[in-house]
């Protein structure tokens, strides 16, 4: 098997254009996904939706029964192989099930969890017993899984990990001392998928089970949201772990743990995306419904531009996090039978960029619908019945487990350094190339889509502009600059976005036209001039910091110029009066 299959290497839009004939979108679902998605909808609407009372007054008996209900439909079980119990279907229906439970609230919690971080080590990382013993009744619903790695004096630094493992003198078991803490899942889990270090050196995972002697929970944590997902310690005193339940190998816990959070974070990041579309579907209701001043407060202005505004970055979020879904596909879509664990370890992470994109840019995503939402609401945004509070309190959590924000955004420029000083990219003669076409940009013609093209290639440009004038002054110490390293990782963010929605579009006019995808063009361009207007700040920023005083003014000066040529895309005011009302037209988000 090659270590890389596809003609897109992880992180690779930051300094290569898009073959669109590459660019997965929504409009490419099969039938097999339109009807997965379909049952998950339907099972969060009709199942979950009537018990949301019971689930956020914490009555956990309500959640493991949905949960097996879940597993009876197969919505546990889209990524375990059909041999071990499951469904064994693509990363494109894991996002699928995952966006569709979304306005589920913290039921979505525990079922997202269950199914990506504490099922996948085993599926991917498992021997094949611990498959056949584990993974059916995981698929099933049987069992539910928690994954536990962060510890008291441990989070987004894991690897410091204090919790130890020790073999017995006879060589069957693992001695296991420590606590994890802010354990999803942890008070109904039957599986835990546990970090410790073997001997205080060799960090590695284990599967231990829930009546091992030794294993007890601390008190259920009074959390701000997410109600419905337990979150407790899991503490370990000499709790005896069979040898047997070793998962990977001895000192190799860094490639499972940290490989699976990069799906954890896509994961994540559909979740989020669907429940923003909940948060955009509750703010049109309210304010079709809601009439000031005698008229309703839809029919206003600002709002049409906040509802315009929302819909334009929930566009984006859904096209970046399908791309992201097929990448994934590509990269693992034949592993689920393999062996091989460092082919497995390679994979997983060759999309860490993109992975990392997805979990900030939707968990900000939701924290903007849901704040938009709850501010059009007025005060009713603060009374629960309404339900927005709960999402409001709901999102705030998504910016920080899976990795904080912060930790994501320092990852993102970081895996290009990487590949620049193992040789795997020629940094120094991309950085040249944008320079040169920041300085000699060609025209704009009127191809379609051209200039919104034109636009993402120099959102390009600038980061690696940016990037080339942080490495001459920093070398190998930029990994420290996390000022720098940040601002670098809003412009790949921003690329990555843009690019993700006007290519979906530009494929979506080229199979039917302009005419039947005028929500999508307008779409795009309330959402790229947006980006190209942070883009152009957070040039000048880095520029100003970076650049040495000969370059500075110069610099400046290519940057305005450059993105003054995309300054409008058109009335901004009339287009997202036009956006607002198609989507009112259909009474949801639509695309």
């Amino acid at each position: 098997m090659e270590e890389v299959k596809t003609a897109n290497p992880g992180a690779s839009f930051l300094f290569t254009k898009l073959n669109p004939e590459t660019l997965f979108t929504p409009e490419d679902f099969t039938e097999e996904h339109i009807l997965i998605g379909r049952t998950a909808k339907q099972f969060a609407e009709k199942m979950v939706h009537p018990e949301k009372e019971r689930i956020e007054n914490q009555e956990f008996e309500v959640v493991t029964d949905l949960l097996k209900k879940a597993g009876g439909l197969g919505l546990l079980a889209h990524s375990i192989p059909e041999k071990y119990g499951g469904l064994g279907l693509d990363k494109i229906s894991k996002g699928i099930v995952g966006e569709n439970i979304a306005s589920s609230g913290g039921y979505g919690v525990a079922h997202s969890n269950h199914t990506c971080i504490a099922t996948l080590p085993i599926t991917y990382f498992g021997t094949p017993a611990q498959k056949e013993k584990y993974l059916p009744k995981l698929a099933s619903g049987e069992y539910i899984g928690a994954y536990c790695l962060t510890e008291p004096n441990a989070g987004s630094d894991a690897l410091s990990s204090q919790t130890t493992a020790v073999l017995n003198q006879e060589g069957t078991h693992y001695i296991l001392n420590g606590t994890k803490i802010y354990i999803t899942n942890a008070v109904f889990s039957d599986t835990f998928i546990v970090y410790a270090k073997v001997d205080g050196q060799h960090f590695t995972a284990f599967i231990v089970e829930r009546d091992t002697p030794g294993l007890s929970l601390g008190p259920e944590e009074n959390k701000m949201g997410i109600k419905g997902s337990s979150t407790r310690s899991v503490i370990f005193e000499d709790c005896p772990v069979p040898a047997d339940h070793l998962l990977g190998e001895v000192g190799k816990g860094h490639i499972i743990a940290l490989n699976v959070l990069n799906l954890g974070r896509f994961n994540l990041g559909s979740a989020c995306m669907g429940a923003s579309k909940t948060g955009l579907k509750k703010a049109l209701q309210f304010t079709v419904e809601r009439k000031q001043f005698g008229k309703s407060i839809f029919d206003f202005p600002a709002t049409k531009e906040k509802v315009a505004k929302m819909a334009g970055r929930i566009y984006a979020a859904e096209s970046l996090q399908y791309r992201t879904a097929n990448l994934l596909e590509e990269s693992l879509g034949d592993l689920y039978d393999s062996s091989n664990l460092k082919l497995i370890g390679k994979r997983m992470s060759e999309y860490a960029t993109e992975c990392a994109i997805c979990k900030v840019f939707g968990s900000e995503t939701l924290d903007y619908a849901a704040d938009e939402a709850l501010q059009l609401h007025g005060g009713a945004g603060f009374i629960k019945e309404y339900g927005v509070e709960q999402m409001y309190r709901d999102s705030r959590i998504n910016r920080i487990f899976e990795g904080t924000n912060e930790i994501n955004r320092l990852l993102i420029p970081t895996h290009l350094f990487r590949k620049a000083l193992k040789g795997d990219i020629d940094l120094a003669a991309r950085v040249e190339e944008a320079v040169f076409q920041l300085s000699k940009p060609e025209p704009i013609g009127q191809a379609i889509f051209e200039k919104e093209r034109a636009a993402v290639d120099t959102v390009r440009n600038l980061f690696l502009l940016n990037a080339g004038l942080a490495y001459e002054a920093f070398g190998s110490s930029l990994v420290h600059e996390q000022k720098a390293l940040m601002k670098l990782a809003d412009l790949a963010i921003a690329l990555y976005a843009s690019e993700s929605a006007v290519y979906r579009t530009y494929k979506a006019i080229q199979e039917r036209g302009e005419e039947k995808e005028e929500l999508k063009i307008l779409l795009t361009r309330t959402f790229i001039e947006g980006e190209i207007w942070d883009a152009e700040r957070l040039s000048r920023q880095l520029v100003s910091e970076l650049a040495s005083e000969g370059k500075r003014d110069q610099l400046i000066g290519l940057v305005i110029r450059e993105c003054g040529r995309f300054s409008s895309f058109g009335k901004e005011s009339a287009r997202n009066r036009r956006i607002a009302e198609l989507v009112y037209d259909n009474g949801d988000y639509c695309c």
